[in-house]
């Protein structure tokens, strides 16, 4: 039976995504209820914004009641019902006010009757509560606000939970961590749709980190800012960002940066939560997707250019990043 439910969507969501790739615009459904989180509410819709209204794709907030309330005070008329939400390819539940209190059956039949249709639903940090509860996690993997993880596992030990991971996508579902990685899991979503060029234009326009990975860590420590050394290792990894074939090894950057290899390990992981090579080969992998976007072909030049070694370095990286092959990553992508 789960082979044939597996098979059914795997089935829909090809044929779905055809058609998003060649032949129409794709429509966003948000679920806003009361009590809703501002900055929750605003993300996917800051994400989501002027650039891709205009290429002709189409966002709704949806929302039960026709006016409804957010956290401070505000009070927010809803555009659209909760009904409206049924025709979405994608739906989003951004956040739920109380991981103590159940989410309602009327968002939960929402949640159920995209997966059902094979659309793509996601749960920002709290909202992936709702996910669970509507049964569309069972069996996969999911990541919540890493202060909420051990009370998720206990309340949904059949949904196997990443603490680590900023967001998780399997495909058909998406979950994303604390409020800010909300933001990184919209910009994923969206190169999904228009590709990690127009993801990475749309984190310059907002002022935030380019795509990152879900696999990178929730909780990074934080170093004091403004200080020379930490100028003077920026503008290293500045250097690296411009171009990254570039092959620096610890003992040189530690030597250009005026301190010891231990103290620039430290700061890097400080700064990308992970080591030097992690932080490069992310950077590299995603040149190798901007220019797989781009229209070039051939993995051996691409990994070349990118700053891979062979294609079969590049493959690896794909693999241990995204779980998927360079192929199967742009099948996905809708690329400009």
């Amino acid at each position: 039976m789960l082979k044939e439910i597996t098979l059914k969507w795997n089935i829909v969501s090809v044929a779905r995504w055809a058609y998003f790739v060649y032949i129409g615009p794709m429509k966003v459904a948000i679920i806003a209820y009361d009590g809703i989180s501002p900055f929750m509410l605003s993300t996917p819709m800051a994400v989501f914004g002027e650039s891709f209204l205009t290429s002709g794709h189409l966002v709704n907030v949806c929302s039960s009641e026709p006016r409804f309330t957010a956290s401070g005070g505000l009070n927010i008329e809803a555009p659209c019902s909760l009904k409206e939400a049924r025709g979405a390819d994608i739906v989003i539940l951004p956040g739920w006010r109380d991981h103590e209190e159940a989410v309602p059956n009327s968002i939960l039949d929402e949640l159920g009757a995209a997966h059902d249709r094979g659309a793509i639903v996601v749960g920002l940090c709290l909202g992936a509560f709702g996910l669970a509860q509507s049964g569309i996690l069972d069996g996969r993997r999911a990541t919540t606000h890493w202060a909420r993880c051990e009370v998720f596992s206990l309340r949904f030990p059949h949904v196997t939970v990443d603490k680590k991971a900023i967001f998780v996508d399997e495909g058909s579902v998406v979950t994303s961590a604390g409020i800010a990685s909300g933001i990184d899991c919209c910009l994923h979503l969206l190169a999904r749709i228009s590709g990690t060029g127009e993801a990475n234009r749309i984190a310059r326009h907002l002022v935030v980190a380019p795509q990152r990975f879900g696999t990178q860590p929730q909780l990074i420590e934080r170093s004091a800012a403004g200080t020379s050394a930490d100028k003077r290792i920026e503008d290293l990894l500045d250097e690296i960002r411009a171009d990254p074939t570039l092959a620096p090894s610890l003992d040189d950057l530690a030597a250009r940066a005026g301190m010891s290899r231990r103290t620039l390990t430290r700061h890097i992981r400080a700064r990308t939560g992970g080591s030097l090579g992690d932080w490069i080969r992310r950077l590299r992998l995603m040149r190798a997707q901007e220019l797989m976007c781009a229209g070039i072909r051939g993995l051996s030049g691409i990994a070349v250019r990118s700053g891979f070694p062979d294609d079969h370095a590049l493959r690896a990286a794909f693999k241990t990043e995204l779980g998927v092959s360079p192929r199967q990553w742009l099948a996905r992508q809708r690329c400009n």
